[in-house]
Parts: structure tokens; C-alpha cells; sequence
């Protein structure tokens, strides 16, 4: 099973997404990372791009897909069986949304789609209860997305923030390698 494994620029999220990417190399599939250009260059409070590099690359024994050339051969080449976006980003969603591919990323589901191959959304984002909500409903509505189950991660504080549930990152792409949407979708 190959399997394409996109980081978007939410930060804070990193450190419980690459363990979510860790059970999927221990149940022994192939993971190919695919960063963003902000995922993959800069620098934050949580880590240095290259710390995050590192252990991404090293983890996966594969090398990093960023740049958008890099990723436009994913379709063609049916490189994976599916292609998973943890952490999504309220403005990768946008750009998913409304067919817009100019990252690594953008470009590598725009890729992977001509295909009809599963994309796994696992959403990370302050705005998902408000301006990014019509995102995700539009990419509800669409074939091939499947969403890792969400919640709020903090209601008081940020009361329109959603994050997906990374424990729950393998059981979706298991689902959705057979056409079904893992429930409930909002914990």
C-alpha cells in the first residue's frame, strides 16, 4: 500500500500528526511525505523546518515532495492508492474547495484525484465553525474525500477551532480504501 502523506502549515499539530503517519509506516505501508512550501520552510516555536524534515524523512525512509513539479507526476504515475492531508489548514481547504493547486500539496490531490483514489482530509484549523465551515462542507459533498473525525479542541477559548482526532488517522485511511466515510465524522 502506497500512501502519499501531505503536511500543511499547522505547526502545532505536527508532533501528533507525524505519529499518526508513524502507525501507518508500522502497519507496514509505504509513506511518501509531501509538504507545503510553509511546512516545509519555516522555522517555529514547535521545531525548526529541518528538525521537522528530519524526522519526517527519516521515519518514512523516503524523501520529501515539495515542490510542485515534484508533485504533479503523482496522477500519472499512480503513485499512491491514497493520499492523506493531516493537517489541513483552513486555507488548503479553500484552495481544495475551489480548485486551486499552487503548492506541493495542492497540486499533489489535484494529481492524485484524476485517478478517482481516495484523499483523507484529517482538518486543523482555528475557523473551522466559521469562514473554512463551507469548505468543509463543499468537500463533504465531493467524491473521493474522506474527513478523519473532528472535534473542538479548546470551546472556550476558540469556540469556532476544529482538529481532527489523530488516533483516529489510520482507522480513516482503512475506511476509506473501501469507499467509506469513518463515523462519526464530528465527535
Amino acid at each position: 500500500m502506497n500512501v502519499g502523506y501531505c503536511f500543511t502549515g499547522s505547526f502545532c499539530t505536527f508532533d501528533k500528526s507525524i505519529t499518526a503517519m508513524k502507525s501507518l509506516v508500522d502497519k507496514g505501508y509505504n509513506v511518501v511525505p509531501i509538504m507545503s512550501y510553509n511546512a516545509y520552510s519555516i522555522d517555529t516555536r514547535f521545531a525548526t523546518a529541518k528538525e521537522f524534515r528530519d524526522r519526517i524523512e527519516q521515519l518514512c525512509g523516503n524523501e520529501i515532495i515539495c515542490t510542485i513539479d515534484g508533485a504533479e507526476p503523482i496522477g500519472p504515475k499512480h503513485m499512491f492508492d491514497i493520499l492523506c492531508v493531516v493537517p489541513c489548514t483552513s486555507n488548503t481547504l479553500a484552495k481544495l474547495a475551489n480548485g486551486v493547486n499552487d503548492t506541493p500539496v495542492t497540486m499533489a490531490v489535484k494529481s492524485h484525484l484524476r485517478n478517482n483514489k481516495p484523499v483523507v482530509i484529517g482538518v486543523s484549523t482555528n475557523d473551522a465553525l466559521g469562514a473554512a465551515a463551507k469548505n468543509i462542507g463543499t468537500l463533504l459533498n465531493y467524491r473521493c474525500y474522506y474527513f478523519v473525525p473532528m472535534e473542538m479542541d479548546n470551546p472556550c477559548e476558540k469556540p469556532r477551532s476544529l482538529v481532527c482526532d489523530f488516533s483516529k488517522v489510520l482507522g480513516t485511511v482503512e475506511c476509506a480504501l473501501n469507499g467509506i466515510q469513518y463515523n462519526p465524522i464530528f465527535q
